[in-house]
């Protein structure tokens, strides 16, 4: 079957369509006639080649899915053909101590669709009967794909690993991502105050129409720690949630609040950053990374976004045989949200 992704690790100039196994469901899983994929930043990364981790190629991109249940594996009896359905990208093994104890995104053996194994812009994507989930109602094929990853990501670096409260000042650092989107509204839903850094103005309306209650532009003349040290009364941030990595985590250190968290969820401007530790053990406050969420984190995030607590955003919906457009969409300055490649035409 045909897919969008690369042969070859490299640039962009490496992607196009490939052909791969159509794959049968085994035993406990359940296979989607993808109607809608989704990029996110890592798909960029492992186009690139990400050290230590090894694909098989050709491989196909997208962790991101939403479509019909086409057919199932043995065993599985409690999902019927034709069904709408979105997919947890995050796989588990489900046996080892961590998956026991109800903390699968700490499974050693943890895997992310389109990353580890092949991606969902393809005809046909199998997975876990577990990580297969309703489409909620009245939600298109687009939207069930924009949702999996940075909802249940942004949950779990809110909710758990930051452990975010009510009345807290939260700062997203950059606005155009749709794990930015995601954290928007998440840290909103939890009862925070919420402020969003960007250097664009263009992101200053859609952050606020999602309820942030500031939009902080930054510049050379107005570095990230000194607009957050300003905008938090020069108390400090409670939580900083920060995905860029190398040029924005030692300015997050700096505007920490005494007793704040800085979650970090991604590194997409670099992976190596150098940070004052006098500042942290000062403030005793504390860096914590955080990736992908466990099976009651992603349902619980779902569950939300089923009763309109929280909604996805799409920047933008492309034909299936747009894949090399929608994924320079996703460096788009103007961005804001997920970018969704539609599936095959049948």
């Amino acid at each position: 079957m045909r897919g969008f992704g690369f042969a070859e690790h490299g640039g962009p100039e490496r992607l196009g369509y490939v052909d791969v196994p159509e794959p049968p469901p085994a035993p406990g899983e359940v296979r989607v006639r993808v109607r809608a994929a989704a990029f996110n930043r890592l798909d960029r990364f492992t186009l690139a080649g990400i050290p230590g981790v090894r694909v098989d190629l050709p491989h196909v991109l997208g962790s991101d899915g939403a479509g019909e249940v086409d057919a199932v594996g043995e065993g599985v009896a409690d999902v019927k053909v034709g069904a709408r359905v979105l997919i947890n990208p995050g796989i588990w093994d489900g046996t080892c101590e961590a998956c026991r104890a109800g903390s699968e995104a700490l499974c050693r053996e943890y895997r992310i669709v389109g990353e580890h194994l092949q991606g969902t812009a393809t005809r046909f994507v199998v997975a876990p009967r577990r990580n297969v989930r309703p489409l909620p109602d009245g939600w298109s094929f687009p939207q069930g794909a924009a949702a999996p990853l940075v909802f249940q990501t942004a949950w779990r670096a809110l909710a758990t690993v930051a452990g975010l409260r009510a009345g807290e000042r939260v700062a997203i650092v950059g606005a155009g991502g749709a794990v930015a989107t995601a954290a928007v509204q998440i840290a909103k839903l939890l009862g925070a105050e919420v402020a969003v850094t960007s250097r664009s103005a263009a992101h200053e309306g859609p952050v606020r129409r999602l309820g942030a209650d500031a939009f902080l532009r930054t510049d050379e003349a107005h570095p990230l720690d000194r607009v957050l040290w300003e905008w938090s009364g020069k108390k400090g941030v409670d939580v900083i949630f920060d995905s860029v990595g190398a040029p924005t985590l030692p300015l997050s250190v700096r505007a920490v609040a005494r007793g704040g968290r800085i979650v970090v969820i991604g590194a997409t401007a670099g992976p190596r950053a150098e940070i004052d530790v006098r500042t942290l053990f000062w403030r005793q406050a504390s860096i914590r990374g955080s990736t992908m969420a466990g099976a009651r984190e992603f349902d619980d995030v779902l569950g939300r976004l089923a009763r309109g607590e929280l909604r996805p955003v799409v920047d933008a919906t492309f034909p299936f045989e747009d894949g090399v457009a929608a994924f320079a969409r996703t460096d788009a300055p103007d961005r804001f949200g997920k970018v969704v490649l539609l599936g095959p035409p049948d």
